[in-house]
């Protein structure tokens, strides 16, 4: 398999077996966000519920593509994805690994509706600082901490603008429907189904959520994965074989005459990028003419190094189009260049988008109970409505799928979490609201990037030392 030696076969393996667990604990850990409500308004029974809700993060993954997966790859140092040491590489994924495996079923364990994705990236920037002390790199250098804040803001503003949403929403629909519809706004019984109409209402936002959970949790997944192959085997999966290296040639000297016309003027740094781009046009022109060196060891090195010249020369090209300095002919260059060298190093293959799917809806199917009581029963004092289950998930499937077409993870248990507590608030006021839970829920959201940092910081260094 990919001509590794046993040693190193088996270590692939158990690395990504270790991936799929944690998107498998993320599934069942996850999966009260979408089916409380509609098992708590009785609309689907808990059997049911779960399985559709597997089969929608199943497909959401497949059809979600693959922005969040690069976006949690870009937050780690180029530096130790490239690095040519197995064991280094083998101690960040274990780290990662580990830690995000370790909180999350630790929460799960207690009902906590702790944050799959705060957890991922706690142990990512983890890792990166690590890195910076075993490396001899300034912290700033170990984590792409541009974009950790550009992904810690959405993590934190997306549970607030869930709750003032869900809040502001259902207040609307007080005002223009309770009179009119009261049921709506009603306990459901206990002994029958809702209306027909208010079931479809309500199995659609589950599915909603379910898909767009799938299209952004999933990918942190895929992403994990990604970063296995490109540490372990980057003969294989540090580029993208399915493209054509020669087209390769264009963008990077492209990259390279106008970046370098620019060495001298002071407008803009951009002078660095020349040589990396005459360096990827040296590797890529010896990629495509030996086609596949003899030396395998060869080869790997040769297609890491390409790999991190291509993923550096592209953050450079986002720095200068977003400060916008050059004339606008060497702008439009410049981004054409960027189009074509982007699906050299974002992708990732069918089979593991697949794998990760099977994974997220198998551990969607089991072990919910404990976080669904949670969502249903303690957030608020009253039992969930119709209104209430169908508003925090709508706005909730808003606003994981509008993150994920921005390429940013969010939390689903954080922002369907705050909506419901929005709804529950807009019913009867905050103290409408279980003080000991939504305390419980926000120590968890406060806590859960420290010990994960922390965590994964400590069990790298452990690693790093043995191997």
């Amino acid at each position: 398999m990919f001509g590794l030696e046993g040693g190193l076969l088996v270590t692939l393996l158990l690395s990504i077996f270790a991936a799929c667990a944690f998107e498998f604990v993320n599934g069942f850990h996850d999966t009260a966000n979408a089916v409380a409500t509609v098992i708590y308004t009785r609309s689907l029974k808990p059997q049911v519920a779960v399985i559709w809700s597997g089969f929608c993060n199943f497909w959401g993954v497949v059809l979600g593509g693959t922005s969040v997966a690069m976006g949690i790859l870009n937050l780690l140092p180029t530096d130790l994805l490239v690095d040519h040491n197995i064991g280094h590489g083998l101690a960040m994924i274990m780290a990662m690994l580990l830690s995000a495996i370790i909180w999350n079923l630790g929460t799960w364990w207690v009902g906590l509706p702790a944050s799959s994705s705060h957890t991922l990236i706690g142990s990512i920037i983890g890792v990166g600082i690590g890195y910076a002390f075993v490396s001899g790199h300034s912290i700033s250098e170990g984590v792409n901490w541009s974009k950790a804040g550009e992904i810690g803001m959405s993590l934190l503003l997306s549970p607030l603008f869930g709750f003032v949403v869900a809040s502001s929403l259902l207040w609307l629909l007080i005002l223009a429907l309770k009179k009119s519809n009261p049921i709506l706004f009603q306990e459901p019984p206990k002994d029958k189904q809702p209306p027909i109409y208010i079931r479809g209402i309500l199995l659609i936002t589950c599915s909603l959520v379910s898909f767009f959970h799938g299209s952004n949790d999933g990918q942190k997944g895929v992403g994990l994965v990604m970063l296995i192959l490109i540490v372990l085997v980057p003969g294989h999966f540090a580029l993208d074989r399915d493209q054509d290296l020669s087209k390769l040639f264009a963008p990077v000297e492209t990259v390279a005459q106008i970046s370098g016309r620019h060495a001298l003027d002071g407008k803009i740094k951009i002078a660095n990028l020349a040589p990396q781009a005459l360096k990827a046009d040296s590797i890529a022109r010896l990629l495509v003419k030996t086609n596949q060196v003899d030396d395998q060891a060869k080869y790997n090195v040769l297609a890491a190094e390409l790999r991190g010249l291509l993923v550096n020369i592209n953050k450079g090209l986002k720095s200068i189009i977003a400060q916008n300095h050059i004339a606008a002919s060497e702008l439009q260059a410049l981004k054409a260049a960027q189009n074509q060298i982007v699906p050299f190093i974002e992708y990732a293959p069918s089979w593991v988008i697949i794998m990760i799917s099977v994974c997220l809806g198998l551990g969607t199917m089991v072990g919910w109970k404990r976080i669904v009581i949670t969502i249903g029963e303690k957030i608020g004092k009253e039992h969930l409505t119709y209104a209430q289950g169908a508003v925090a998930e709508l706005i909730a499937a808003g606003t994981i799928g509008l993150s994920s077409g921005l390429g940013l993870p969010v939390s689903t248990t954080h922002v369907l979490s705050s909506g419901i507590a929005g709804t529950m608030v807009a019913t009867n006021g905050a103290k409408n609201l279980q003080a000991k839970t939504v305390r419980n829920i926000a120590t968890a959201w406060v806590l859960t990037l420290p010990v994960t940092i922390t965590l994964s910081c400590l069990i790298f260094l452990l690693f790093w030392a043995i191997i």
